[in-house]
C-alpha cells in the first residue's frame, strides 16, 4: 500500500475554526447572560424562601376556641347593650323632658306681651314694688332694722319671691297641661 499523506485541506480547517469561535461567542453571551440573571440569586433565595404564615387548625379546635371566647366576652357584651338601651331610654326621656319645658316656655311667652319696651316697663313696675314692700316692711317694724333683722327681712322677702315664682310656674304648668288636655281631646 502505498503510503499517501493526507493533506487537510485549508478551507475545512478555517470554516471549523469559524464555527468553533461563533460557538464560542454564543457560549460567552450565554455565560454573560447567566451571569447577570443569577448575580442577584442570593437576594432572590432571601425573598423567594418560603415561610409558613398560617396554621391550618383543625375544625374542632376552631370551634373550642370561639365558643371558649364568646363566653368569655359574652357577658360583657350584653352589659354593654344593656347600658347602651339605658343611655337610650334616659336620653329620650330627657328630649321629652326639654320639649315638654319648651312647651311650657312657649306657653309662658304667649302669657306675657311681647314687646320689648312693656316687658322692661313691667320689671321696672316689679322692681319699684319690692322697694314699697321693704319700705312698708321696714316702717311696720318701727324704722331702722338692726342687721339681723334686716338680713331675716331680706331673706323672707327673697323665700316669698321664690314661692310667688314657684306659684306662678305651677299656674303656667297647669295652663300647659290643660291645652295639652284640650288638644288630646280635640284628636280624639
Amino acid at each position: 500500500m502505498a503510503y499517501q499523506s493526507y493533506q487537510p485541506q485549508q478551507p475545512s480547517y478555517a470554516s471549523c475554526v469559524t464555527s468553533l469561535r461563533t460557538s464560542l461567542s454564543y457560549l460567552q453571551s450565554s455565560v454573560s447572560t447567566l451571569d447577570a440573571g443569577i448575580s442577584d440569586f442570593p437576594r432572590l433565595t432571601s425573598l423567594l424562601k418560603t415561610v409558613r404564615h398560617y396554621e391550618l387548625i383543625p375544625q374542632p379546635t376552631l370551634t373550642t376556641a370561639e365558643a371558649s371566647l364568646r363566653d368569655e366576652i359574652g357577658p360583657f357584651i350584653s352589659l354593654l347593650l344593656d347600658r347602651a338601651e339605658k343611655n337610650i331610654d334616659r336620653q329620650a326621656r330627657r328630649i321629652e323632658t326639654l320639649k315638654a319645658k319648651a312647651e311650657l316656655n312657649a306657653g309662658r311667652l304667649t302669657h306675657y306681651p311681647s314687646e320689648g319696651g312693656s316687658s322692661a316697663q313691667q320689671e321696672r313696675q316689679r322692681r319699684q314694688q319690692e322697694r314699697e314692700r321693704e319700705k312698708k316692711l321696714k316702717a311696720a317694724r318701727g324704722g331702722r332694722l338692726d342687721g339681723s333683722a334686716a338680713l331675716r327681712a331680706k331673706v323672707v322677702a327673697q323665700r316669698k319671691e321664690a314661692l310667688k315664682y314657684s306659684v306662678d310656674r305651677l299656674e303656667m304648668e297647669v295652663q300647659q297641661k290643660e291645652r295639652e288636655l284640650r288638644k288630646r281631646l280635640e284628636r280624639a
